[in-house]
C-alpha cells in the first residue's frame, strides 16, 4: 500500500503544533500536516474546560509574539478565551486546512533506509521527512493508581477530563491535589457542594492574584496602536526576565517573596489548625508558585475540610487517608498533575534501532537543546526536555523553539542539495555535553535546592523539565543549528558522518558556551 507522504508532520494542535504549522507556512512550507488525536484544536485549552480554568500568566505575554490579540478581557483570561483565541490563530494563517483531527498517532518508526518517519494514525498511515512532537507535557492525565478505587459507586475523572453531564450540586465531593488546577476549582465548586474534601499531601504556595478586567478604552488603544500592545508585552516579559535570577542562581532571595506569601495566607485564614495545615515546609519556588484571591477563602468556608494527608485508599464510598483519617463521598475529582517526565508518546516512536523513545529516556529524558534526542533523526520536540519555565510564559520558549525548527528543516535542504534526501541524528556526545551542563546549572536552582518534591522531578529525581535560565538565554541557544552537533545521514548509505567541517569538539564547545 501506497502511504501518503508529507515534508513535516506535526504532532498536536495546542500552542506548539499551531505554532508549527504557522512557522512552517511562513518558511514557505506547505507540505506538511498536523496531526490531532482529538475532534477540536487547542490542546490543554480544549482538554481543561474545569470550572475557574483561567492561565496563571498574564494574557498579553501568553499569546504568540506574531499575533498579538487587542481584545483579551483580562490580564488573566480564562479558558475559553485562550481557546477562542487559537482557533482565531488557525483561521487568521491558514493552518486549519493542514490540521487532520480525529488522527491519534498510534506508532512511528524510523526507516533507515529511506531516511524517513513512518507514522500510523486511527484513520491512515503517512510518511514524513520531518516529524515535530508538539504533545506538550500536560497532555496526559496522571491518576494515582489507588486500592479499591474500582469499589468506589459514585463518580470519578480527573480535571482535565471534566465531567460536565455530573451535577455536583448537593454532593459530598473529594478534591484529590492542591495545585495549579485544584485552587481554581475548589473556590468554583465549594458554594454549591454540600460538602468538599480537599485531599493535601503538601500545600501550596499561593500569592495574591492581581487580575481585573481590560477596560474598552485600554482595547481600543491596542486595536488602533498595535505597538501599544507590544509595549505592554515587552513589559511583562521584561519583569519576569529580572525575576529569574532568584529562581536559577540565589533562591535566598525568595525570602521575601516568601512573607508576602505567609501573609496573604494570615490575612484569609484565622482559624490557627487551617493555617498550620496550610503553610508550606519548603522554600517558595520550588513548586510552581499559585495565583489565587478566594483559594484560601473557600477553605476557611463551613463546608469545606482540609486533610493535611494523601488519599490512601477507597473502601465503597468511604475514602480513607495516609493519617487514618475516613470521610464519605458521592465524587472524587483528581487534580493529580499529568505525565511529565514520562510523556506516553515517547512509547509509540521507534528510533534507528528499534528502540523507544521512552527507552532511550529511561534513565531520564536528555534532548539536544530541548529538541533532537540522539538516534532519533529528523524528530524534533516542541516543549522538550528542560525546556519548562516556572515564572514566565511557555510561549517564549515555544516560538525559540519554533526558530530552531525553521532552521532545522533549512539546513535539511541544504545538506540535501538537488533532491538528495539527508536527515540530521543528535550526536549522543553533544547531547549528553548539553545535558550534563544544564544539569549543573540546575543544581543551584530553588527546583532543585528548595527542599520538595515537584511534578519537574522525574523517577530517579532529576529535573529534566526546566529551563534553568532566562528566555532570553534560550532564545540565543535555539536561534540557529550547529550542524556539527549531528551526523548527517544520506540516503542510500547508512554510515552517519558530521554534518559539518567542523571537528567534534567545535559542536561540544558551542553547546559549554550555550549554556554557561
Amino acid at each position: 500500500m501506497t502511504r501518503e507522504h508529507v515534508r513535516v508532520a506535526v504532532i498536536g494542535s495546542g500552542f506548539g503544533g499551531l505554532g508549527a504549522a504557522v512557522r512552517l507556512r511562513r518558511e514557505g512550507i506547505t507540505d506538511f500536516v498536523v496531526l490531532e488525536r482529538a475532534s477540536a484544536l487547542g490542546g490543554t485549552w480544549r482538554d481543561n474546560a474545569y470550572p475557574g480554568c483561567a492561565c496563571d500568566v498574564p494574557s498579553h505575554l501568553y499569546s504568540f509574539s506574531f499575533a498579538p490579540n487587542a481584545e483579551w478581557p483580562r490580564t488573566f483570561s480564562g479558558q475559553e478565551h485562550i481557546r477562542e483565541y487559537l482557533e482565531q490563530v488557525a483561521d487568521i494563517f491558514g493552518v486549519r486546512q493542514h490540521i487532520r483531527f480525529d488522527h491519534e498517532v498510534r506508532g512511528i518508526r524510523w526507516d533507515d533506509d529511506e531516511l524517513h518517519w513512518e507514522i500510523d494514525t486511527a484513520h491512515r498511515e503517512l510518511t514524513a521527512d520531518v516529524v515535530v512532537s508538539a504533545t506538550g507535557p500536560l497532555s496526559d492525565p496522571k491518576v494515582p493508581d489507588i486500592p479499591g478505587l474500582d469499589t468506589f459507586p459514585g463518580k470519578v475523572f480527573h480535571s482535565a477530563r471534566w465531567d460536565h453531564d455530573v451535577p455536583l450540586g448537593g454532593k459530598r465531593v473529594a478534591m484529590v491535589g492542591t495545585g495549579a488546577s485544584a485552587i481554581q476549582i475548589v473556590p468554583s465548586i465549594q458554594p454549591e457542594v454540600s460538602r468538599l474534601t480537599v485531599f493535601q499531601r503538601t500545600p501550596p504556595w499561593v500569592l495574591p492574584r492581581v487580575d481585573r478586567a481590560i477596560s474598552a478604552p485600554e482595547r481600543w488603544l491596542h486595536a488602533r496602536v498595535p505597538a501599544t500592545t507590544k509595549l505592554r508585552r515587552g513589559l511583562l516579559w521584561g519583569i519576569r526576565e529580572l525575576q529569574v535570577q532568584a529562581f536559577t542562581k540565589r533562591p535566598n532571595e525568595l525570602g521575601f517573596v516568601e512573607l508576602m506569601a505567609k501573609r496573604n495566607l494570615s490575612r484569609a485564614i484565622k482559624d490557627p489548625d487551617l493555617r498550620r495545615k496550610l503553610v508550606p515546609d519548603y522554600r517558595i519556588g520550588c513548586k510552581r508558585i499559585l495565583l489565587s484571591n478566594d483559594y484560601y477563602p473557600a477553605l476557611a468556608q463551613p463546608n469545606v475540610d482540609v486533610v493535611a494527608s494523601g488519599l490512601r485508599e477507597v473502601r465503597g464510598s468511604t475514602l480513607v487517608a495516609a493519617d487514618g483519617t475516613e470521610t464519605e463521598a458521592d465524587a472524587i475529582i483528581f487534580g493529580t498533575g499529568f505525565h511529565v517526565t514520562d510523556m506516553p508518546i515517547a512509547d509509540r516512536i521507534k528510533g534507528r534501532d528499534g528502540t523507544t523513545l521512552a527507552e532511550a529516556w529511561r534513565g531520564g529524558m536528555a534532548a539536544l537543546r530541548g529538541a533532537s534526542a540522539a538516534g532519533f533523526p529528523n524528530l524534533l520536540t516542541i516543549i522538550g526536555p528542560n525546556t519548562g519555565l516556572g515564572n514566565s510564559s511557555m510561549i517564549l520558549i515555544i516560538e525559540a523553539q519554533l526558530t530552531y525548527m525553521a532552521d532545522f528543516v533549512r539546513r535539511l535542504d541544504q545538506l540535501g542539495g538537488s533532491g538528495g534526501r539527508v536527515a540530521l541524528d543528535a550526536r549522543p556526545s553533544a547531547v549528553k555535553d548539553w545535558n550534563t551542563r544544564v544539569q549543573e546549572r540546575m543544581k543551584r536552582t530553588v527546583w532543585n535546592t528548595g527542599g520538595c518534591d515537584s511534578w519537574y522531578l522525574d523517577a530517579n529525581g532529576r529535573n529534566t523539565t526546566v529551563w534553568p535560565g532566562t528566555t532570553t538565554e534560550f532564545r540565543k541557544v535555539t536561534r540557529k543549528v550547529h550542524v556539527e552537533e549531528y551526523e548527517l545521514l544520506r540516503a542510500g548509505d547508512g554510515t552517519p558522518r558530521a554534518a559539518g567541517l567542523a571537528p567534534e569538539s567545535a559542536g561540544t564547545h558551542r553547546g559549554e558556551e550555550a549554556v554557561r
